[in-house]
C-alpha cells in the first residue's frame, strides 16, 4: 500500500456507522444507508469508504456470516480496520473472522450473549488489540473473568472501559498461577 493510500485511510475519519438499524444479517449492510454524522464520510474513487472504524452496535446480529466479504465491499482498505463496535447485538461467540483484521485495536462486544470465557482465547492473535469490552455478556459472571481476560490478552490497556493497571496485571498473574494448570509435556515411551 502506498503512503498516500495509507494517509487517506484514517482513524480520524468518521466511522461507517450502521448502529440502531435493526440489522439482522451482515449482508443487509450492502443495502442499508449508514448513519450520517457531523462530518461527512470520505470515499475513494471506487465509492468505498476510507474510514478505519465500523460501528454495528445496537442491532440484532446473531452471527458474522460473510463479514469479510461485506467489509471488502464497504471499505477501500478493509485490512486497515482498527475499530469494530459490535456491542448490543445477539452474538453468542467471538467469530474467528474478527481475528483476521490484524490492525484491530478497539473491539466492543459488550451487551451480547457470549457464553464461554474460552472464546476470549481467539483474540490473542491480534497484535494491536488495546481496548476490549465484554461486560454485559454471560461470561462476565464467571469467576476470575477479568483476570482470565488480562492473562489471555496481556497487551490490552483498557478493558470494559476501565484502564488496566500494574496491580490488575499482578493480580491476574497470581490468579493464573493459582487457576490455570500448565500443559504437561508428554514424553514418548519409545524415546526412553
Amino acid at each position: 500500500m502506498s503512503k498516500e493510500d495509507y494517509m487517506n485511510t484514517s482513524v480520524q475519519e468518521p466511522p461507517l456507522d450502521y448502529s440502531f438499524r435493526s440489522i439482522h444479517m451482515i449482508q443487509d449492510l450492502t443495502s442499508e444507508e449508514p448513519r450520517t454524522g457531523l462530518r461527512p464520510l470520505r470515499h475513494s474513487k471506487s465509492g468505498k469508504s476510507l474510514t478505519q472504524s465500523l460501528w454495528l452496535n445496537n442491532n440484532v446480529l446473531n452471527d458474522l456470516k460473510d463479514f469479510s466479504h461485506v467489509v471488502s465491499l464497504l471499505l477501500e482498505h478493509p485490512e486497515n480496520l482498527a475499530w469494530i463496535d459490535l456491542s448490543f447485538n445477539d452474538l453468542t461467540s467471538i467469530d474467528p473472522v474478527l481475528t483476521t483484521f490484524f490492525n484491530l485495536s478497539v473491539l466492543y462486544l459488550h451487551g451480547n450473549s457470549i457464553q464461554r470465557l474460552g472464546e476470549v482465547n481467539k483474540l490473542a492473535v491480534l497484535p494491536r488489540l488495546r481496548s476490549l469490552t465484554l461486560h454485559g455478556n454471560p461470561i462476565e459472571e464467571e469467576k476470575g473473568y477479568r483476570q482470565y481476560v488480562l492473562c489471555t490478552l496481556p497487551r490490552i490497556t483498557t478493558f470494559d472501559f476501565s484502564g488496566v493497571t500494574k496491580a490488575d496485571r499482578t493480580t491476574a498473574e497470581v490468579w493464573k498461577r493459582m487457576n490455570i494448570k500448565p500443559k504437561k509435556v508428554r514424553i514418548k515411551q519409545n524415546a526412553l
